[in-house]
């Protein structure tokens, strides 16, 4: 029983912050993006069993995170409301010598965590899982359930209003 406890408690810590944000990417609250978390921690915990090594585990979870979200958020069609986007985790030890370099990183996430916001949540969570998790547009196939076309599509369409929206942020900041 306590290696199960432990097991879990490593599948907790290794997959969290990427679920998180894949569930938020797809609802856009972070508390409802959490509660999503824990459902899908359980259903995987549950359904372990049927986890096949005909792909990542890292696929198969957030395939399960992933659906449910959609799930979770389906009735809430016009979520549309922006965020907090403190959620960047700041640092309160800084040393002298980092302390601008850690500002200017904490800067360009706060300006990414922005525009991720205010693209599309499909695309978001695309651009999320092909950039921040790494996941291959196969892997990312697997886990949405679209089509390979699709995804590449997407990814465009997302890299491009990314870019666009990244710019406007910029001006606006430097206005």
């Amino acid at each position: 029983m306590n290696g199960d406890s432990s097991a879990f408690g490593y599948f907790v810590d290794t997959y969290q912050d990427m679920a998180v944000t894949i569930a938020f990417r797809v609802c856009g609250n972070k508390q409802d993006a959490e509660d999503i978390v824990q459902n899908a921690f359980v259903k995987a915990f549950h359904n372990l069993h049927t986890f096949r090594a005909d792909s990542k585990f890292s696929t198969w979870f957030y395939r399960i995170v992933y659906n449910t979200a959609i799930t979770e958020t389906r009735g809430n069609v016009h979520n549309t409301e922006f965020v907090d986007y403190k959620q960047i985790d700041m640092n309160d030890s800084y040393s002298d010598m980092d302390t601008m370099a850690q500002i200017e990183e904490n800067e360009r996430k706060e300006l990414i965590n922005k525009a991720m916001d205010r693209i599309p949540k499909d695309e978001a969570v695309i651009l999320t899982l092909y950039y921040l998790e790494d996941n291959s547009v196969k892997d990312i196939v697997q886990i949405t359930g679209l089509t390979d076309a699709n995804i590449k599509v997407k990814l465009h369409r997302a890299r491009k209003r990314f870019a666009d929206t990244i710019n406007l942020l910029m001006r606006h900041e430097c206005a």
